[in-house]
């Protein structure tokens, strides 16, 4: 399912979701307009590795990142692994995949729509709502 935000669309796969789609989109508004910093929905994890990657970034608070290599450390595994994982993300923006970041902060890749501007976008938001608290 296509879900619009910040102009642009994100393709989100509902059956890693329990919520109807019709949620997964409020949500993602009520996110866009800083209302929401969390999602509240189910999501359906795989038993793998993709699965165990996804998990470790729906742990990154709102408004902070993690690197590659922090994710790496956590799940014992090489950060071009996490990258990978990252980037089958089937549910972005539910699952936090914009904020794992380079080593040195950079943004390296964002594979949803939109790709690298997205993803600085993304985080700017988070910054500047977290900011105005």
């Amino acid at each position: 399912m296509d879900v619009e935000l910040f102009g642009g669309g994100l393709d989100i796969d509902e059956t890693y979701v329990e919520e109807p789609s019709d949620e997964i989109r409020r949500q993602a508004r009520e996110y866009e307009r800083g209302e929401r910093r969390d999602f509240d929905l189910t999501v359906r994890y795989p038993d793998t590795f993709g699965g165990r990657v996804m998990r470790a970034m729906a742990e990154i608070p709102y408004g902070e990142t993690r690197t590659y290599g922090d994710l790496a450390a956590d799940l014992d595994t090489a950060p071009i692994a996490v990258g990978g994982g990252c980037g089958r993300n089937p549910v972005p923006l539910v699952v936090p995949c914009h904020r794992v970041v380079a080593s040195d902060g950079s943004l390296r890749g964002y594979s949803a729509p939109g790709g690298l501007p997205l993803k600085r976008r993304l985080l700017d938001h988070e910054r500047h709502v977290a900011e105005a608290d």
